[in-house]
């Protein structure tokens, strides 16, 4: 396991092109005095088939950053470059349509990709084969498990053929055990399709499991502070020793960063209260 003590520090081997390249971005909501900074000068690259861990506190900009990467929104500063057609996201809850089968879900995407009348079906139940969904095909959402409509989702994401794969805390609502088989079946899938994955968490023990490089935000703005390689082979479990250690040096790190801010922010309210009293 490798500590990047470095602000935006390329991945991947030397001359590889990113398919993501974040440079310089600022992002602010409002205008004038009233503006709220959630990101401030991050920049990041992500290798082809690099899967990438971005971890930070609630509210430190993972999301902005994601819907900026997805192009759903556009930074106040600084360049955002993706290759080929762009990334697929799949958002937190899913995002399926309830009144369409798990099937035709995964055809919408197909459809707007462009795929023909003839050939949607047989891609569709491709995809749902991959993500261990066989037999699924005519299920409606309330009809499957919670896990069971994530898999959907991932299978709609990957049925737009991007070479990046944006995924914003989608098993945050999940219990344990689901949540841990669906990171084996994400591990798989990652290695047979060979996308790049960039995976928005909160979860320390989440992002060591999963990523090849785990990337930390400081709090609001957002900031890429720290980056690791982990070097640990896959596949790996949560509560494996070397997992476990990594995730507790991580979080040292964030909680540092935490407390970091909270102070900053207690000095601030301090000092706006004095200048009142002014």
């Amino acid at each position: 396991m490798t500590l990047i003590d470095a602000v935006g520090t390329p991945a991947g081997p030397a001359g590889t092109t990113p398919v993501v390249s974040v440079r310089g971005v600022r992002k602010a909501f409002g205008r004038g005095e009233g503006a709220v900074f959630a990101l401030d000068r991050v920049s990041l690259d992500v290798a082809p088939g690099e899967f990438v861990a971005l971890l930070g506190a609630s509210g430190c900009g993972k999301s902005t950053l994601l819907s900026l990467i997805a192009g759903l929104d556009r930074p106040t500063a600084g360049e955002v470059a993706v290759a080929g057609d762009g990334a697929a996201l799949m958002p937190q809850e899913g995002g399926l349509f309830p009144w369409l089968t798990a099937g035709r879900n995964v055809e919408l995407a197909l459809r707007l990709r462009g795929v023909s009348r003839s050939d949607r079906r047989t891609e569709a139940e491709r995809l749902l084969s991959l993500v261990r969904l066989d037999g699924a095909y005519d299920k409606r959402p309330h009809e499957l498990s919670g896990g069971m409509r994530q898999r959907v989702a991932l299978a709609r994401a990957l049925a737009q053929k991007r070479p990046v794969l944006l995924m914003d805390e989608p098993f945050s609502a999940l219990d344990a055990i689901t949540r841990d088989a669906l990171h084996g079946e994400l591990i798989r899938i990652w290695e047979e399709t060979g996308v790049a994955i960039v995976f928005v968490t909160h979860n320390v023990r989440e992002a060591v499991r999963l990523g090849q490089r785990v990337v930390l935000l400081s709090s609001r703005p957002g900031r890429v502070i720290r980056e690791w390689q982990v070097d640990i082979a896959q596949p790996r479990r949560i509560e494996a020793p070397d997992v476990s250690a990594l995730a507790g040096e991580i979080t040292e790190r964030l909680s540092t960063e935490i407390r970091r801010h909270a102070t900053a922010e207690a000095a601030a309210e301090q000092k706006g209260s004095i200048d009142v009293r002014q």
